[in-house]
């Protein structure tokens, strides 16, 4: 899982990414590839 300051970039890294909010942190995850998953932090 990556961390970044910013998810707009990563969100835009394949198709099937989508943008989750959980437990007060800001997630991308994508059921695909699952390699794509990030926090922002």
């Amino acid at each position: 899982m990556k961390v970044a300051n910013s998810l707009k970039t990563l969100k835009n890294r394949h198709k099937a990414c989508k943008l989750v909010r959980r437990k007060g942190r800001v997630y991308i995850i994508n059921k695909q590839v699952p390699k794509f998953k990030a926090r922002q932090g």
